[in-house]
């Protein structure tokens, strides 16, 4: 029977041999220098039900403007939901794969770079991603004046400029214009957010003045709460949600057996990463950084992943200078409207950039919960999903409880969690935190270095803003560098784990995550904050090394080092606080039980 499998084994890898077929993308007109988008999508178009494709591009530059690009509405979670024009649409392909052979693929305006949808056994690789014009729009300090609170910047805008009009400087793009909106202060000596980055925050007021000085230079009155000095870069990026997720970089949909192999992304209008619905994903040597000429790269995360199932596998990639998180996995929390009868609920997407996901389809298993507590009340299998719109669908299970709560209540899909193996890479110099982790599958977070503005590692549960479940149920965190977590206010834990509550929302009988251990990590820091972590039951703390960093932020906290709320089955142990110059203290409030403390260097309770 053994040799028998290997023979049959043998076999199919010899028939995907003879029918796998290379094309060189050179022979159908696709050349470096010019506008291939309508080239590429008539290719990609005539390939439909092959098997074994690759596109195979000669090294160079190739253009892609929006014009005749392939158009159609995507429901894209955490983005904007429109008409995308998109340049590769690899729409239900098998073993298909994209080899750019070290080429760049160079975009124009809004247009969608990659979209793969219902693939199996896809691969992407050996290219970079970017646009002849960043979506991040960047202002230099050159001047300031903080006796009238003013400051001149020099407007990175390429070809396309700037306009300023009725008080308000618009920055002009492809076919558009972006105000403002979201914005952040970089600080060009550590190429990171800039320390106390909120009092920099660019917001006009009934005060605010700007003029535009020249077509290069512009001065800005009391726009901030305190002047900026001078060499600040400030990143904007239009309003949120509706006005700057619109352009994501590569989107995989609905697929399987997904593979990103030594790819560049320089820039993007969202993410540059964004998968949903997909089992099994592999990012190996993915970058996500700034060009040359640019301070910022993608303006929002640079990897996430919804509603995923199978393993996500990320190594030796990466990223930095993006405008969100480094990486985000995580599931969704969906309202429940009303019971219907019939072991039926009308349901209702939870938050705006989500509308349009597949929850659920026949099979999946799911739990109902509490959104006071957020805690779950009972299992059940899916029997029907049926879409009414992007916002609402009727979810019909096999059994409903005998007495359904009557407070507000929610659904989680228990089926598609994926496991999570994040390994040897670089997550810096970005907005907001390194990486969220809230999946129920078996985590590893290993050898990685990350060092970010907000908290370094987020696990927690958001049935409040974004909606993104689930408690976790397995993580190991072990051997990975944190250096500076925090610098955007130096209230930043390298590890922050803890459900998050809306007024209205109450810890439960229950603890809400299970089973993390944090052990042999580094820690270089300058606010001497290590853990905090609130309703978790089995959280091991082994062998970490904390150390005062010599660095460039103001030193010391009023925080706890280690702060415990509500926990249950705790160690920590064997962990070494060094060359700090205030007391670190461990707070654990009354409510948490089972906890052992011992044998820690530089640390008391």
């Amino acid at each position: 029977m053994k040799k028998l499998k290997i023979v049959c084994s043998l076999f199919l890898l010899f028939v995907t041999y003879v029918n796998a077929q290379v094309i060189n993308v050179s022979e159908y007109g696709i050349k470096p220098g010019k506008d291939v988008a309508l080239e590429v999508n008539e290719l990609i178009a005539s390939l439909k039900g092959q098997k074994g494709v690759t596109l195979f591009f000669p090294k160079g530059k190739y253009e892609f403007y929006p014009e005749n690009a392939f158009e159609q509405y995507r429901a894209v979670t955490n983005h904007d939901n429109s008409l995308k024009r998109i340049a590769f649409p690899i729409f239900e392909f098998q073993d298909f794969t994209i080899d750019g052979n070290g080429s760049t693929f160079n975009f124009h305006g809004k247009i969608c770079p990659v979209v793969i949808e219902g693939g199996k056994n896809t691969t992407l690789k050996n290219f970079k991603i970017d646009w002849e014009h960043s979506f991040v729009n960047e202002l230099k300090v050159i001047e300031n004046n903080s006796k009238e609170n003013s400051f001149v910047v020099e407007v990175n805008n390429g070809k396309f400029g700037f306009e300023v009009k009725d008080n308000e400087i618009l920055f002009n793009h492809y076919d558009w214009q972006d105000v403002i909106g979201q914005n952040i202060a970089f600080d060009p000596k550590t190429k990171s957010p800039i320390w106390s980055t909120k009092d920099y925050f660019l917001k006009s007021t009934h005060k605010s003045q700007i003029k535009k000085l020249n077509s290069k230079t512009a001065k800005f009155t009391n726009y901030t709460k305190v002047t900026p000095p001078v060499g600040t870069i400030f990143a904007t990026y239009g309003p949120s949600p509706g006005g700057n997720r619109f352009a994501q970089a590569i989107h995989l949909a609905n697929s399987k057996d997904s593979f990103i192999d030594n790819v560049t992304v320089y820039a993007a209008g969202g993410m540059a990463l964004i998968a949903e619905r997909c089992e099994n994903i592999t990012v190996h040597k993915f970058t996500v950084t700034s060009r040359d000429d640019r301070h910022f790269a993608t303006r929002a995360d640079a990897t996430h992943f919804l509603g995923c199932k199978g393993v996500i596998k990320m190594e030796n990639s990466l990223l930095e200078h993006m405008m969100d998180d480094g990486i985000n996995v995580h599931g969704a929390y969906v309202k429940i409207e009303k019971y219907m009868g019939n072991n039926t609920f009308l349901c209702e997407i939870s938050h705006v950039q989500q509308a349009g996901i597949i929850f659920s389809e026949p099979g999946d298993k799911v739990a109902l919960l509490s959104r006071e507590t957020v805690l779950p009340f009972y299992e059940t299998v899916v029997t029907k999903t049926k879409i009414l719109n992007e916002k609402r669908f009727l979810l019909t299970v096999a059994n409903v409880p005998e007495n359904i709560p009557s407070g507000p209540l929610s659904v989680e899909n228990l089926t598609w969690n994926p496991d999570l193996y994040l390994a040897n890479n670089t997550i810096r110099n970005n907005r907001a935190r390194a990486a969220l982790i809230t999946t129920k599958g078996k985590v590893v977070v290993e050898n990685n270095y990350f060092s970010s503005q907000m908290h370094g590692i987020l696990i927690e549960g958001d049935n409040k803003a974004w909606y993104e479940s689930g408690a976790v149920k397995d993580i190991t965190i072990k051997n990975n560098t944190f250096e500076n977590i925090g610098y955007g206010s130096g209230e930043g834990y390298p590890l922050y784990i803890s459900p998050m509550f809306l007024p209205t929302q109450r810890l439960g009988a229950k603890k809400y995550h299970q089973n993390i251990s944090i052990v042999n990590n580094t820690f270089k820091s300058f606010n001497g904050l290590f853990v905090h972590a609130k309703s978790v039951k089995g959280l091991y703390l082994k062998g970490n090394s904390i150390t005062l960093s010599d660095d460039k932020y103001p030193i010391g906290s009023k925080l706890p080092s280690i702060s415990l709320d509500y926990c249950e089955d705790v160690v920590i142990e064997k962990n070494k606080f060094k060359n700090f110059t205030w007391p670190l203290t461990i707070e654990q409030k009354k409510n948490s039980s089972k906890v052992k403390i011992k044998r820690n260097k530089g640390i008391k309770k």
